[in-house]
């Protein structure tokens, strides 16, 4: 599943570096924690993959 939106990139990328060590689970917030707990690393990798090029920065509620 790409990202919609380059937060929605860079929280996938935040909560992947913590499932993967590199970074502790009680740095996250927002966003970030809840795709830890509820997305699996694959999921996460494929969501902190997607290219920036031509995303939004947000994506307003009624586009999702």
């Amino acid at each position: 599943m790409p990202a919609k939106s380059a937060a929605q990139q860079k929280a996938a990328g935040a909560a992947l570096a913590a499932k993967r060590g590199e970074i502790k689970v009680s740095e996250l917030q927002g966003a970030s924690k809840e795709m830890y707990e509820s997305m699996s690393e694959k999921e996460l990798d494929e969501m902190a993959s997607t290219k920036r090029k031509d995303k939004p920065e947000h994506v307003s509620e009624s586009k999702r």
